[in-house]
């Protein structure tokens, strides 16, 4: 339900209040977290309507991090980028991060990263274009990876209740004349990335 925003959670916890507009999770603590699951009530039964969440989202991350006994980024370039060769995706930038940076822009204007320490997997992850390419021949399988089987299950619709769209784990899944596309987008400050596929479509 974290993962198909079905949890109705909503979409920003309600004491999510930045001191920095132009950096607004890097101050949200784990213990803000905490207080606010500790004092929400749900306005409707757990999986009965889409709202798309990114508290949702990075709550599960924040649990995966606790399940696993790891922090989030080693979570996953162990379990991910690192299996799939993806040496440009972290967190914390690395010095070849660093001299590559695409520097975000709002209006014109340059503005900094964004840092989520405690909703990591709400988008944490820096990653490049290489690297995405990489994760994206994995997910259509063009790349053989020993992660096809959970990134299959990804992909497998959980229920159709985002108006016309389907929606898997974290993917949201798009019916076309040539199959289902396989997309998900985003944002933070200065940056818009989206990314889709159709892997039942043979070139």
């Amino acid at each position: 339900n974290l993962s198909d925003h079905t949890s109705s959670l909503p979409r920003m916890p309600s004491n999510f209040n930045p001191a920095d507009p132009l950096n607004p999770y890097a101050d949200y603590s784990v213990q803000q977290l905490y207080d606010f699951l500790s004092s929400c009530t749900l306005t409707r039964e757990i999986g009965s309507e889409y709202e798309y969440s990114n508290l949702a989202v990075g709550l599960l991350g924040h649990i995966l991090s606790l399940h696993s006994g790891k922090p989030y980024e080693e979570l996953m370039l162990t379990t991910i980028a690192n299996p799939l060769g993806m040496h440009e995706t972290k967190i914390m930038f690395d010095a070849n991060m660093k001299n590559n940076l695409a520097v975000g822009h709002a209006n014109g204007v340059e503005v900094p990263n964004w840092d989520l320490p405690t909703l990591a997997g709400a988008g944490a992850i820096k990653s490049s274009t290489s690297d995405l390419l990489k994760f994206m021949s994995a997910n259509i399988g063009l790349t053989s990876t020993n992660l096809a089987p959970a990134m299959t299950i990804s992909h497998t619709p959980r229920h159709n209740k985002a108006g016309g769209s389907s929606v898997g784990l974290g993917w949201h899944i798009n019916q076309s004349m040539h199959g289902p596309i396989v997309w998900h987008n985003g944002a933070t400050g200065g940056y818009r990335a989206f990314a889709g596929f159709n892997k039942f479509q043979k070139l």
